[in-house]
């Protein structure tokens, strides 16, 4: 509750081949022994996470990866996984030493070219030596910036820092915003909060959090209510509030007791614009409304964690299409990373929120269905759907409502 989130932190990711010192890199970046250091070739497997506040990117997430040229099976499996850090990180370190820029390295920056990801070269180990003066010359002549450190000793690490401001995609130092640009100075955003079992123990989920405090930053004032009281709270009010914000799984209810004139949303459907392509997951939800029985959906979490009796993803939300579409879907349900590369089997994907994961990873998943020609929506949307109610909480964004609607008929976008 206290740190920043890590969906909200810019994600660096530290690749390169086995021994050129990458673990050694990012212990000497965060000043604390984060990763294991080791002569050994391939002593990094998994990906190795990190959270800190690194000036004058404040709050980030250092990923060190396992060396790209791994081998035997389980070195393919760990390269594997490398590759697939590629999809969650805003900028990388493509790290060598005085072999300079190799086949791997050669086909890691094609990749990073390919996914639109920054990312300049660190030459470690420059206490030892340093590429050749033609190598040197071939990444200028390419527009790659190059770095010459040595982890061991501490050399050029400030460079290196101001090298990650500089590749920092644009906007990342921006405090992105939730809800604030809906709201003025002075007005109430009143947020109905279910607590049932699904909530947690002695808090709140952290897409409330955010929208309080959002609501705080933005000089407006926040009501929060459970849907039982919501009636009563209006009814208190000598001034309506400027929106109502609710849970999805209580929207129905919320719906019915809020007057029309007064503009209503859900905390998912704020989550959607704030961490993905809107329109699209909007477009997505359109296809809701063509499912038929025997299709088989897609159902993502972000996260990990213990289902509940009445778990939304893998119990309520399956149920209620099965119940929309009037007969059976084949749903499969997959949680944290995993994410299948090939989504030509589905005929729909429903993506969780999204709180724990950042922007660009929600990018990535909804780019990958786009180019496979499978519509994507999340929780919030879909649950709106079958319920009947989504042109209610679509309403304050019109454009995405709009977008709905033309997918909800047929037409294309």
């Amino acid at each position: 509750m206290l740190d920043t989130p890590k969906g909200l932190r810019l994600h660096i990711g530290i690749f390169g081949r086995r021994n050129v010192g990458k673990s050694s890199l990012m212990n000497a970046l965060t000043g604390q022994a984060v990763s294991i250091v080791s002569d050994v070739p391939g002593t990094t497997t998994d990906p190795v996470e990190k959270t800190l506040e690194l000036a004058p990117l404040g709050p980030i997430v250092f990923v060190d990866t396992a060396g790209i040229d791994d081998e035997g099976v389980l070195g393919e499996q760990r390269t594997q996984r490398t590759l697939e850090a590629l999809a969650r990180v805003d900028v990388a370190i493509v790290v060598t030493d005085s072999a300079g820029i190799g086949n791997f390295e050669t086909a890691l920056i094609a990749l990073l070219k390919e996914k639109s990801t920054p990312f300049f070269v660190a030459l470690n180990k420059s206490d030892l030596g340093v590429p050749s003066a033609e190598a040197l010359q071939t990444l200028t002549q390419q527009g790659i910036e190059s770095v010459a450190v040595s982890a061991l000793q501490g050399t050029a690490l400030d460079r290196l820092k101001e090298a990650l401001f500089r590749h920092a995609p644009e906007g990342q130092l921006e405090e992105p915003r939730l809800i604030g640009d809906l709201l003025s100075p002075g007005d109430v955003a009143l947020l109905v909060v279910p607590i049932d079992l699904g909530a947690p123990k002695g808090r709140l989920i952290l897409p409330q959090v955010q929208a309080l405090r959002d609501i705080l930053d933005s000089d407006a004032t926040g009501m929060i209510v459970k849907e039982r009281e919501l009636r009563d709270a209006l009814a208190r009010l000598t001034t309506p509030p400027r929106l109502v914000i609710c849970d999805s799984q209580v929207v129905l209810k919320v719906t019915g007791d809020t007057p029309p004139e007064i503009p209503l949303t859900t905390f998912s459907i704020l989550m959607a614009r704030f961490k993905g392509d809107f329109m699209r997951l909007a477009e997505g939800a359109g296809a809701i409304t063509r499912l038929k029985p025997g299709d088989r959906v897609l159902v993502a979490e972000s996260c990990s964690h213990h289902p509940q009796a009445d778990d939304i993803g893998r119990v309520k939300i399956p149920r209620w299409l099965r119940q929309y579409v009037g007969g059976n879907l084949e749903i499969d349900v997959m949680a944290g990373r995993d994410f299948p590369d090939d989504l030509s089997p589905y005929a729909l994907i429903v993506q969780c929120g999204g709180c724990t994961i950042t922007r660009k990873q929600m990018l990535v998943r909804q780019y990958r269905a786009a180019g496979q020609g499978v519509p994507m929506t999340n929780y919030g949307m879909t649950i709106s759907v079958v319920q009947g109610v989504l042109d209610r909480s679509l309403a304050p964004f019109p454009a995405a409502h709009a977008a709905f609607r033309r997918s909800a008929a047929g037409l294309g976008g």
